[in-house]
């Protein structure tokens, strides 16, 4: 026999007697109760406590209940209410439902009719927890992390695996600074996120920067923050983000794009972890970790003199590449049935099902957007849809098949650049398989299957 799983349930009333009563009808249950007169009380007992159900009263002193109940279904969307009321009517339960309620009582009532509601509420609150597990299934995060990152991780892949795997490895050296590429969409704040939150420093800032967004007039001052009256404009002390990301994790986004002017100061700041304010003299100790992202080929910044090559060597101890999408169908099916999932119920959209078809034509799609491109048109799809099942036309992909004449050229060409690009790297890391690896923007095994695949050897006197 499965064993109830004991929930937490607050009561809030304004009339004493009516709590300490209910709270004594169910003293020797396996319910673990708390009760609060007011709705200050009530909002204390639910910031210090994981509620699972809240028993509201709809007239609080000062405060309309229907308002609180709005209030908790956005700040605990897990928690369900059962709301209670002496001078109920029929507007005001169409307005409890709609605005969360999961049940609705008026009083006077027996408490026998509570516990039923609550024992209903109860097998709801099981339902969905396995309903939850269910979901985790193809996820390579705990829903603990995921609603700390506010982000999902979906994948099944082999590649995806290690990506994920590299994570948890650079979240335990919380010291280590990490460059993550990839394309686009491909999700590198993700993996930052994952990094820093599972990491021993999780609990400090983690502070995301787009180094392309800020306005060269600030940047200066939005990293290292500035003196009061250093310049027009500054009407107060400002710290930078080195100093609020201190003990936590600075994220730079769009690596690459970043001023030449500014990576000097970046390269001394990240060595010294000592800062100073624009306008100021005093030295101001931070101690951070940097992670960095691009879409950008950053080598070739550096050919091109626009990133300068010590600052990469600093940001880039550790390195993570997430393969784009199309490297990785595995990983197109579990993300599209999460992707529903979500959309179906953030719309109200019930019982969605997708059909074989659409799942063939998304294998054959290259997705240039990556998983947030999937995740677009899966929100597309979810709006625009009149019935229950998706189908190939809800999901406008362009066909991606080609001649067999032109599979063979593509491939032939695909060949010759992989090798022209695999010997170039490492002709330029001397021979340096690890180097030449970062430089491709793969791990060092798969650079040694590239090399034995196209029989290419690490003679430095090979043209």
């Amino acid at each position: 026999m499965e064993k109830k799983e004991k929930i937490k349930i607050l009561i809030i009333d304004d009339e004493k007697q009516f709590t300490e009563e209910l709270i004594g009808f169910f003293l020797d249950s396996d319910f673990e109760f708390y009760e609060a007169n007011t709705a200050a009380e009530g909002k204390k007992v639910l910031k210090n406590n994981k509620i699972d159900l809240l028993i509201l009263d709809v007239r609080l002193p000062g405060v309309n209940g229907l308002d609180i109940l709005k209030e908790v279904k956005i700040q605990y969307a897990e928690m369900e209410v059962i709301v209670i009321s002496a001078h109920g009517d029929m507007d005001t339960v169409i307005k409890a439902m709609r605005f969360g309620a999961f049940d609705y009582l008026r009083k006077p009532f027996r408490f026998i009719d509570i516990q039923i509601a609550i024992e209903r509420t109860r097998k709801y609150l099981q339902m969905q927890r396995r309903l939850k597990q269910m979901e985790e299934k193809n996820s390579l995060i705990s829903k603990t992390l995921e609603d700390k990152i506010n982000r999902q991780f979906i994948g099944v892949s082999p590649q995806i695996l290690n990506v994920f795997e590299q994570a948890i490895i650079a979240a335990n050296y919380p010291d280590a600074n990490v460059l993550i590429t990839g394309e686009s969409g491909t999700g590198k704040e993700n993996i930052a996120r994952i990094i820093h939150y599972s990491s021993e420093k999780k609990d400090p800032v983690f502070c995301a920067v787009n180094s392309s967004a800020i306005t060269k007039s600030l940047l200066e001052s939005e990293f290292f923050g500035h003196k009061k009256g250093s310049f027009t404009g500054a009407i107060s002390d400002k710290m930078g983000y080195f100093e609020v990301c201190n003990g936590g994790t600075l994220f730079l986004d769009e690596i690459a794009d970043m001023p030449l002017n500014l990576q000097a100061k970046i390269l001394r700041a990240t060595e010294e972890k000592v800062i100073t304010r624009v306008g100021d003299t005093n030295p101001i100790h931070t101690d951070f970790r940097i992670i960095s992202a691009t879409n950008h080929d950053i080598y070739k910044k550096v050919e091109q003199k626009k990133f300068r090559l010590d600052l990469l060597h600093r940001l880039n101890t550790l390195h993570i590449h997430i393969p784009p999408l199309r490297e990785r169908p595995e990983d197109i099916k579990p993300l599209l049935i999460h992707y529903v999932d979500d959309y179906a119920t953030k719309f109200k959209k019930p019982n969605i099902h997708i059909s074989k078809e659409v799942f063939d034509a998304l294998l054959k799609y290259d997705f240039p957007g990556n998983v947030r491109e999937l995740r677009n048109m899966t929100e597309r799809a979810l709006i625009l849809c009149k019935g229950n099942l998706l189908g190939i036309n809800d999901f406008p992909v362009k066909s991606q098949k080609t001649s067999s004449s032109e599979a063979h050229s593509d491939s032939v060409n695909l060949r010759t650049h992989e090798i022209k690009m695999v010997r170039k790297a490492l002709q330029n890391c001397k021979c340096n398989q690890t180097a030449a690896a970062d430089m491709l923007g793969i791990t060092r095994d798969a650079l040694l299957r590239k090399m034995k695949k196209y029989n290419i050897s690490v003679n430095k006197n090979e043209e």
